[in-house]
Order: structure tokens, then C-alpha cells, then sequence
């Protein structure tokens, strides 16, 4: 929280970064600023901005977020190819490089090929939980990996994410889910949908229906016969 920019895409999002008395209490640690893994970080929002009165507006659609999944689960190249953030994108680029610069010239293979997951059409919600740990992380000034960094637990975080995609309470809330989903698999991987082209979609289009006029011109000629 040092440094101002990164400072306001940590903040909860329940909070204004911009208040003096915000930054001061949050980085003074009081009791009425205490920074936990039960508040969402202003980066994961849409432009870095919260409603609180509709606080799923824009969670979890930060491009941030977006160029961040690409950089670990595809390759380095294809996250410059995702649009940016203004100042965010660039902290965790710059933030990124000052911290692994000596091992980016021994890294060969992207995350990708290592867990095998090139052939993943769809973003799965623990995939984005892992994106979204990361970025906390890489927007902090800790140096090393920690479970607990001060007030704040990225295992508790991490299910909260997963629980949002998970632990839905009923069907309307699952639709929303479902769309944030296909936003999601837009964003990293087109508008490709021929994973979705189930047997009853396929056999409603026209070379289906096209050999069923065939085959009914046949029957009716046999009958005819």
C-alpha cells in the first residue's frame, strides 16, 4: 500500500482509496482499516470501480485480471496481445519483472504447456481464483510467498472466489454465474462455440435437414412404388 496506485487497486472496494483518512488508516494498520481476505480488491472490478449497492456489477471483468490469466496459463506473448489497464497492467508488469527477472531467461515452456492445459476451451473458476491470488500477490510489496500476509489469508480468499462460482443459492444466481462464465472464455479464447455444437443443435441446421428432404423425397417415392 506504499505505492499509490497499487495502493488503490488493493483497497476494498467498500472503501475510497482517494480519502486521505483511507490510505492513512490502511496503511497505519488501525482497527477501522483493517485490509482481510473478507473484502474484494478493487482490481478485480471492471475499470477499477465498485457499486456498492449492485456489488456484482463488474466483478471479476478487470482487464487486469484478463491479461493476467493469459500471462500464466497461455504465454507471456499472448497476454501483450490482451488491452491493458492504463497504470494497473503496467504495476503488474513492472511489479512482475523486477521480481522474476533472473528466471525469465531460464523459462522456456509457459505454465500452459506444463499442466497440460492447451487443449482448455473454457475458463474453469478455480483457474480464475488462481489468477486473482496472484495478481494480489504481485501488487504487494511482500517479496516471497505467504499463506497470511498481515491481516490478510489467501487460502480463505481463494475458496471465497471459488464459493461465488460454486456455492450459488438458486437458479437465477447461477444464470448470472453461467454468463460471467461465457465473458470469461470470450475474452481468453474467442467466440469459438463448436465445443457446443451438441447432436439435437447439429441436426436442426440445414446439410441435416437438407438430407432429411432427401430422404423423405425417397420414401415418398418408394411408397409411391
Amino acid at each position: 500500500f506504499t505505492n499509490d496506485t497499487c495502493g488503490k487497486l488493493l483497497c476494498p472496494a467498500e472503501w475510497d482509496w482517494d480519502k486521505n483518512c483511507v490510505k492513512a488508516g490502511i496503511r497505519d494498520r488501525t482497527l477501522e482499516y483493517i485490509v482481510s481476505e473478507n473484502s474484494w480488491p478493487l482490481f478485480v472490478y471492471e475499470n477499477y470501480q465498485c457499486n456498492n449497492d449492485n456489488l456484482k456489477e463488474g466483478f471479476l471483468k478487470s482487464k487486469l485480471l484478463v491479461l493476467a490469466f493469459k500471462a500464466i496459463f497461455m504465454s507471456p506473448s499472448s497476454a501483450r496481445e490482451a488491452e491493458g489497464d492504463g497504470d494497473g497492467a503496467d504495476i503488474l508488469e513492472n511489479n512482475r519483472r523486477a521480481r522474476w527477472k533472473s528466471e525469465q531467461t531460464k523459462v522456456k515452456t509457459c505454465v500452459a504447456s506444463i499442466l497440460n492445459m492447451k487443449n482448455m476451451k473454457k475458463v474453469m473458476p478455480r483457474a480464475i481464483a488462481y489468477v486473482v491470488c496472484q495478481v494480489r500477490f504481485t501488487l504487494s510489496s511482500v517479496s516471497s510467498w505467504c499463506t497470511v500476509d498481515g491481516d490478510f489469508d489467501y487460502e480463505v480468499f481463494w475458496n471465497n472466489i471459488v464459493d461465488f462460482f460454486e456455492d450459488v443459492p438458486g437458479p437465477v444466481t447461477r444464470c448470472k454465474v453461467d454468463k460471467l462464465f461465457e465473458w470469461w472464455t470470450r475474452k481468453i479464447f474467442g467466440t469459438n462455440h463448436r465445443e457446443d455444437l451438441m447432436p439435437e443443435i447439429v441436426s436442426q441446421m440445414s446439410v441435416n435437414a437438407l438430407a432429411e428432404q432427401h430422404k423423405k423425397l425417397e420414401d415418398a417415392a418408394f411408397d409411391l412404388d
